[in-house]
């Protein structure tokens, strides 16, 4: 479960400011946001570093760069290697196609490099 923002900087990685903001104006609200988090985060049929990768493998595919880098930080921290990203992002080119993991790959190289 999700208790606060340092729990979900553990989980995902960089922390939107979105969150911060949550967690000042609307704490009810941002209480539930937390507990969705969780809900998903947490492992199940499919492990937390499973999701990682799928999540990794979604953003790139958006190009949607800060989600791209928050999930990339997050997988640093649930010990996934490169080699397992670039895997995930090829999952992405075949569906999403070229675009998506040349975006993917930039930012893993950037942010994972050898």
């Amino acid at each position: 479960m999700v208790k606060d923002t340092k729990d979900l900087e553990r989980m995902i990685g960089k922390v939107p400011k979105f969150f911060k903001e949550l967690a000042e104006k609307d704490p009810q609200m941002y209480e539930m946001v937390m507990k969705l988090e969780g809900h998903i985060w947490d492992d199940g049929a499919l492990t937390r570093k499973t999701k990682k990768l799928i999540a990794i493998a979604i953003a790139a595919s958006l190009r949607d760069q800060h989600a791209t880098r928050a999930q990339l930080a997050g997988a640093k921290n649930l010990g996934i290697s490169k080699k397992e990203v670039e895997e995930a992002l090829r999952v992405a080119f075949l569906l999403a196609g070229m675009p998506a993991y040349v975006y993917g790959k930039a930012q893993l190289d950037e942010l994972m490099p050898e």
